[in-house]
């Protein structure tokens, strides 16, 4: 039950963020659960593997080639879901910096109100 909790604060944040960002567009809401879902599988099974591929230029850049990993996880949503458009690198790059730290902001707050 958390999960899909956690899912629909996901695409409800997915939604504003599309509304906010004038890069970033979602049809609807059904969409924005679709982006929702696929950025935690691709976060969950890709991700990993691009970080260990990437690890090289990881380490020299001090971990911010990690920007860039989440701006292609971005990308991959963009491509796997038909009603999400990202327009440029900079909006991908916008929309995964404010998406983390709204997720992790909403998160702590439901993990607290569960204890």
């Amino acid at each position: 039950m958390k999960n899909i909790i956690k899912l629909l604060l996901t695409a409800a944040l997915v939604m504003g963020l599309s509304e906010i960002l004038p890069g970033i567009q979602t049809t609807d809401y059904v969409s924005a659960v679709l982006v929702a879902l696929s950025l935690s599988v691709l976060n969950f099974i890709v991700k990993p593997i691009l970080v260990i591929l990437t690890l090289p230029i990881t380490i020299l850049t001090l971990g911010v080639f990690l920007l860039v990993i989440n701006v292609l996880i971005i990308y991959l949503a963009d491509w796997l879901v038909a009603g999400f458009k990202v327009n440029s690198f900079f909006w991908a790059l916008i929309f995964s910096l404010l998406l983390a730290f709204a997720r992790s902001f909403l998160f702590k707050i439901l993990d607290k109100s569960n204890t």
